[in-house]
């Protein structure tokens, strides 16, 4: 009897204790949900400017991880206004008996224009591994430090190939910027501040442009090879004060709550914000939520991409990558070839590339606006609508014979396209890739996104050299027919699938994603702050 009453006294207590176990369990796992949805309501609940004011060094530090775009920015014009430089041209070009000068044949200009993106299609794959594995932080840092590397080859180079080889050896680095920018700007702001914080990076890519405008503009009437190696040398001005910029910056705490390190990224949120405004505790809380949303046994790779509810998010992040090659893209990216093929003399294409590169930068700081109070989905349509429309009618105006207003028609058109793309679609892109992916294949969506950016921009590049250069399509204005009619289909298939996230936190966007809403109600679903599907 002593024995049994024993042992019904140990069953009772152990019960207790399991019980308090349980109980304590519960409590928290429900203090950990509060907090989650404590953070995640004070970023719904931010206006603009409040989450500027408790998030300072957030904007600080994407800004100045935007500033890595500005070197592919700088490259990419830099070899475009290559081949309208006369020093450039005559070192490197042929006599062209039809008009009076030399030029690069049509198979290298589109060669050394796609050189630089076969290199950045490379990075862009080596960059999901290797910022899924190192962080955004060193990732960043070794393509800065392997671009200066491999500038030495660019500046030197006597030839064609070698000049081919020099450029595409630059691009791994691009790769490696390109894919990591857009995500970690995206991953240590608010919610409010996700559109200008990712809007930054056109804003750079317009910097890149205007430098590249400005240093050729000079250096055009330059004879003799400093014309073209001075501004390649120009390149060294960006990667090591970056890199010292970014070896102090924080690492995106939601790369580091998916390490685990919570008490890391912790510390990251508290760097990002201000601590008076900014509960570190309650903010992981929100990051670990959405990360335990997405939780598999597996590591993230690029074949996840095309499964399920995330092939959705991959084909739209593609998609979106591809329309910026299709929708005008490329006229604002060869502006001074253009304008010198619709008929301007060499200084004023010069100049007009250079005005093109001052007024994108602009219309890029009014698109933060737009697509903070107005949405991604309907600035994207609505700016693919009016480029669609301007390209058309560039078509026409190459088709009405050659006069000066034919001339002056067709600089004007091409010019309007190049900036208004910049106003609409260009930067409602970059808010759109930020967003749309996984937290946890972010890295490998956006590298496989831009993959698809340059798998498309490759044969476009041989494309617009063909139809501009004349000795071969010669089309002029005309090629906007050609652009016009691959910026409907973009339009169509953007208006079919693109989803608005205006507004959402990673949370309901996964869920959205999960419950395979379609693309039109995304606006005018509703997610409840306790739902964890």
């Amino acid at each position: 009897m002593a024995a049994t009453a024993d042992q019904d006294l140990e069953s009772k207590i152990q019960h207790n204790v399991d019980h308090h176990d349980v109980y304590e369990e519960k409590a928290g796992i429900s203090a950990f949900k509060a907090g989650a949805i404590e953070a995640e309501n004070a970023e719904h609940n931010m206006t603009v400017m409040e989450a500027v004011k408790a998030y300072p060094m957030a904007s600080f530090w994407a800004f100045v991880m935007s500033c890595t775009i500005i070197m592919e920015s700088y490259d990419v014009f830099l070899m475009g206004n290559f081949l309208a430089l006369p020093s450039f041209t005559q070192d490197f070009g042929v006599w062209s008996e039809a008009h009076g000068e030399y030029i690069v044949v049509t198979k290298w200009q589109s060669a050394l224009q796609v050189s630089g993106q076969l290199g950045a299609l490379i990075g862009v794959f080596l960059a999901g591994p290797l910022t899924s594995r190192i962080g955004y932080r060193w990732a960043t840092l070794t393509g800065l430090m392997l671009l200066n590397v491999f500038i030495f080859s660019m500046y030197f180079a006597k030839s064609l190939p070698v000049m081919f080889v020099s450029q595409l050896l630059e691009g791994i680095p691009w790769g490696i910027f390109i894919a990591n920018a857009p995500a970690y700007c995206s991953e240590i702001v608010p919610i409010k501040l996700r559109a200008p914080a990712t809007q930054m990076l056109q804003m750079f890519w317009a910097v890149g442009s205007i430098i590249v405008g400005a240093v050729t503009y000079h250096y055009n009437d330059v004879k003799g090879p400093s014309a073209y190696r001075i501004p390649i040398a120009l390149q060294w001005m960006f990667p090591t004060p970056l890199a010292i910029l970014i070896f102090f910056a924080p690492e995106s705490p939601w790369w580091l709550t998916r390490k685990g390190r919570t008490e890391e990224a912790a510390k990251a949120v508290e760097r990002l914000g201000k601590r008076s405004q900014v509960n570190s505790t309650e903010t992981v809380a929100m990051m670990r939520r959405v990360i335990d949303l997405e939780k598999s046994e597996k590591k993230p790779n690029h074949i996840e991409l095309f499964k399920g509810t995330d092939l959705r998010r991959t084909l739209i992040v593609c998609c979106v990558y591809a329309a910026q090659n299709l929708t005008g893209n490329l006229i604002a990216n060869q502006a001074v070839y253009f304008f010198k093929q619709a008929g301007m003399g060499v200084s004023t294409a010069f100049a007009l590339g250079l005005i093109t590169s001052a007024l994108q930068m602009i219309f890029v700081m009014l698109s933060w606006i737009l697509t903070t109070y107005f949405g991604r989905r309907s600035i994207y349509l609505w700016g693919s609508a009016a480029n669609l429309t301007l390209l058309v009618a560039l078509g026409v105006a190459g088709s009405v014979g050659v006069s000066k207003a034919a001339s002056n028609a067709q600089a004007s058109l091409g010019l309007i396209v190049s900036v208004l793309f910049t106003l609409g679609p260009a930067p409602a892109s970059w808010v759109i890739i930020g967003e749309t992916s996984a937290i946890r294949l972010r890295p490998l969506t956006t590298g496989m996104g831009r993959a698809t950016y340059y798998i498309v921009e490759i044969p476009c590049i041989f494309l617009a050299s063909y139809m501009l250069n004349p000795n071969s399509g010669n089309l002029g204005g005309k090629c906007g027919y050609v652009w016009g009619g691959t910026a409907l289909v973009c339009l169509v298939t953007a208006w079919w699938g693109l989803p608005e996230m205006k507004g959402r936190s990673y949370r309901e966007i996964d869920i959205m994603f999960r419950r395979r809403i379609p693309a039109r109600q995304w606006k005018k679903t509703v997610i409840d702050v306790n739902d964890d599907e």
